[in-house]
């Protein structure tokens, strides 16, 4: 193959049957957005068997190529230097010069990049205990992916020329097989068995977490900083399938940057994220920072007084301001010059179990340029770190224990036509051999309340861990 290829398959209202369907092969992924829930959220993208994964190592280029190398790239450690040279040695290709524009991914790069990866971007404190065997960050170099559109109402495979011919008729032969009406119809009633083995618990107590408030409010006094973003993990046991708990989230918790990625028959990636962090979209970048979050009520009328609450809430719009002017100057740096713009200020947005406010700042870049190097410039996304970001992240190694592995990092994909979207890996479950942990956290500002922010943790996460609690705790 010379160009990009399209093979049109049955319309699939979600892709969890394809996945299945090519889950032997090695780093699957799926990209699942809850479109019934959230229409404004058109594709759903699935890839699997990357020609190459980049990965940090300090003992040796951080990528492994599973074919003939297709690029030569500079012996550097630094993962994200390999995927600014990958990335622009890919867009440089004349099949991907003329890839469609209309499709989000056309092959490219596709991946998680775990919170700490900002250690590659800026020099930072590392304190912290590291005890989650997940990679920094795993980004694979794919040569297809099933994309599926729901304006459209189509699910087509698309190939670049890397794709074999012998790839592309298993392929082919794996969806065709999976459209069989037996298997649309009941394979999802036949989940693999899961269970947790303990209940969640977290990596600090209600006292630990007032000290660490109160640590916090001394460096915003002192004016060290305006916003910190302060998380407790909670952690539990499992065993089985992890795919059958993403299902069982996935009802309770439809989001629309959601994701399951499978890294080793141990360790898996289990988003329900409702943030995005970055899009590019045929120049245009846009990012929905969230700041600002209420419990939904219990009835109809509690519910709209909370809502109305938090629109009015001068802390959580002085919080959601802060972050908008930190990606503001993020974006500043590789958009545009006079092109970032904030076209929408503190809208709510509803979920399963809150409210948020969510504003959108945009920026443009030239069409030429590489959507990954925006993306590298801005990352951690400024809403799960705080203002000014650098600090903030010093203070946050400071006072967690632990890292933040894929918390509060990014599922992105860069794909060859120079399209790119990408989630804040919030609401985020890490599998990682029998031990399963999620994440929660709040932007501390200098009239946050200790009690408020310490139960809003618990919102935020909340349905996540009583769901596996309550349907899958032997």
């Amino acid at each position: 193959m010379s160009e990009i290829t399209r093979v049109n398959l049955p319309y699939q209202a979600s892709l969890l049957s394809f996945f299945s369907a090519i889950r032997d092969l090695p780093y699957p992924a799926l990209l699942d957005s809850n479109h019934e829930h959230f229409p404004d959220t058109n594709y759903d993208i699935l890839v699997a068997n990357p020609l190459a994964r980049i990965h940090p190592s300090y003992s040796s280029q951080p990528i492994t190529w599973y074919t003939t190398p297709l690029y030569t790239l500079s012996n550097t450690n630094n993962p994200m230097t390999l995927l600014n040279e990958l990335m622009t040695l890919i867009c440089q290709e004349p099949w991907a010069k003329s890839a469609p524009k209309d499709l989000p991914f056309t092959g490219g790069l596709l991946g998680y990049y775990g919170y700490e990866s900002g250690h590659f971007v800026e020099q930072l404190p590392d304190t912290v205990k590291h005890d989650i065997q997940l990679d920094t960050l795993s980004v694979g170099l794919y040569a297809w992916g099933v994309i599926t559109s729901h304006k459209e109402k189509t699910t087509q495979l698309i190939m670049a020329p890397w794709c074999t011919q012998e790839d592309a008729a298993d392929l082919i032969n794996r969806f065709t097989s999976a459209c069989d009406d037996v298997l649309v119809k009941h394979e999802l009633n036949h989940t693999n068995p899961f269970s947790l083995k303990t209940p969640f618990t977290s990596n600090m107590t209600k006292a630990e977490y007032a000290q660490k408030f109160s640590a916090v409010q001394d460096y915003i006094q002192s004016g060290d900083c305006y916003q910190v973003n302060l998380a407790q993990r909670f952690s539990s046991r499992y065993q089985g399938d992890t795919f059958t708990a993403y299902h069982a989230l996935r009802e309770v918790c439809p989001t629309p940057f959601s994701a399951y990625m499978e890294i080793s028959p141990q360790q898996s990636l289990l988003s329900h994220s409702p943030e995005r962090f970055l899009l590019c979209d045929q120049g245009r970048i846009e990012s929905k920072p969230i700041k600002g979050t209420v419990a939904r009520g219990a009835t109809p009328e509690e519910d709209k007084a909370n809502a109305n609450w938090l629109l009015s809430s001068t802390k959580d719009r002085a919080e959601n301001l802060m972050i908008v002017d930190l990606l503001r100057n993020d974006l500043g740096r590789t958009c545009l010059t006079g092109s970032i713009k904030v076209p929408a200020l503190f809208a709510l947005e509803t979920y399963a179990n809150v409210h948020h406010l969510v504003s959108t700042v945009e920026g443009r870049i030239d069409q030429t340029d590489q959507a990954i190097r925006v993306f590298h410039q801005s990352f951690p996304g400024g809403s799960i770190t705080g203002a000014p970001k650098i600090r903030s992240m010093e203070i946050i190694d400071e006072l967690e224990p632990h890292e933040r592995s894929a918390y509060c990092g990014s599922i992105a994909y860069f794909s060859a036509n120079g399209q790119m979207d990408s989630s804040i890996t919030i609401r985020t479950l890490v599998a990682d051999h029998g031990n399963l942990h999620c994440w929660a956290g709040g932007g501390l500002v200098a009239d946050s309340k200790c009690q408020e922010e310490y139960q809003e943790t618990f919102t935020k996460v909340g349905k996540l861990t009583h769901t596996l609690e309550q349907d899958f705790l032997k």
